[in-house]
């Protein structure tokens, strides 16, 4: 499947949906914003992984440390470039063994916030209205 939009390390607050303490931070700190996604971009490039898998592994991250915010970020970067929801709810699996059943499960649930999968379905079928 081609990506719909190639993964970019950082972003700006104008192009980005971000949710209101992010985006307050963004407008109201924007030395803080810019130098946070310098970091972020200069991490990126610090090593030979492409922008598809450290988008993934971005995605594994937040859903091990918890984050609903930065899962629900991730899982939605992730479809805006491509990767299907088959392969996003597969990192919440992978998860199991890392962080326990509770924790990857509360992760799955985060990610199907962003493919909009039924528990059950198949992760490419949307919910029903």
């Amino acid at each position: 499947m081609a990506r719909k939009n190639p993964p970019t390390a950082a972003s700006d607050a104008a192009s980005l949906r971000l949710p209101g303490a992010a985006l307050h931070m963004a407008r109201e700190h924007s030395e803080v914003w810019e130098a946070f996604q310098q970091l972020g971009e200069k991490a990126s490039r610090a090593g030979p992984l492409d922008g598809r898998t450290r988008r993934l592994i971005h995605l594994a991250l937040a859903i091990a440390v918890g984050s609903e915010g930065a899962t629900h970020s991730h899982a939605r970067r992730a479809s805006s470039e491509g990767i299907n929801p088959e392969e996003l709810e597969h990192v919440a699996v992978l998860a199991i063994t890392a962080v326990g059943w509770s924790q990857a499960m509360r992760g799955l649930t985060w990610v199907r916030d962003m493919t909009r999968a039924r528990p059950g379905a198949r992760a490419s079928e949307p919910l029903e209205p």
